[in-house]
């Protein structure tokens, strides 16, 4: 059974290397760190994210949508998997803080997943934060399983706004 054309597959890869590109880019650098709730304590929700994530071996990808400032923008993700890698479906949505301008929301993101080790089937609680401060917090429901060291990596492409 195929779940993804050939066209499709070779799209993912090209967003995968673009991924791993852009990670060793000192022009374009991941974030190192992952935020969590001290990281966006006082702060008041500049938009809201909905969003599925795929993942299967190493790599993933996804489709979201970002409300922002009356407008609703969709987007598209592809990630990686920092460990040995996940057969797991994320559903998750969540508040966006930080984000001042559109422009800001697209580039690569860390990805904080929880614990380093075996994470099954429950709850997603996701933090993730791109190079201009954007920061995510997304919780949601997690089927699958996956063994990683507690991050991922994506990258979030935007859409025009509908």
């Amino acid at each position: 059974m195929t779940i993804f054309s050939k066209a499709a597959a070779a799209r993912c890869a090209a967003l995968v290397a673009s991924l791993v590109a852009l990670g060793g880019c000192a022009m374009n650098p991941i974030p190192t760190e992952v935020p969590n709730a001290q990281t966006i304590a006082g702060i008041e929700p500049s938009g809201r994210v909905v969003m599925t994530e795929v993942f299967a071996g190493g790599a993933g990808v996804g489709t979201g949508a970002l409300a922002f400032r009356g407008k609703t923008y969709p987007f598209k993700m592809v990630g990686t998997v920092v460990g040995p890698g996940a057969v797991e479906k994320l559903d998750v949505a969540g508040e966006v803080y930080r984000l001042d301008d559109i422009k800001q929301f697209s580039g690569p993101y860390v990805q904080g997943t929880g614990g380093i080790g075996l994470e099954t089937s429950g709850k997603g609680d996701l933090w993730l934060e791109n190079k201009a401060g954007v920061v995510m917090h997304l919780t949601g429901t997690q089927t699958g399983a996956s063994l990683s060291l507690g991050r991922d990596e994506i990258l979030i492409e935007i859409g025009k706004a509908k």
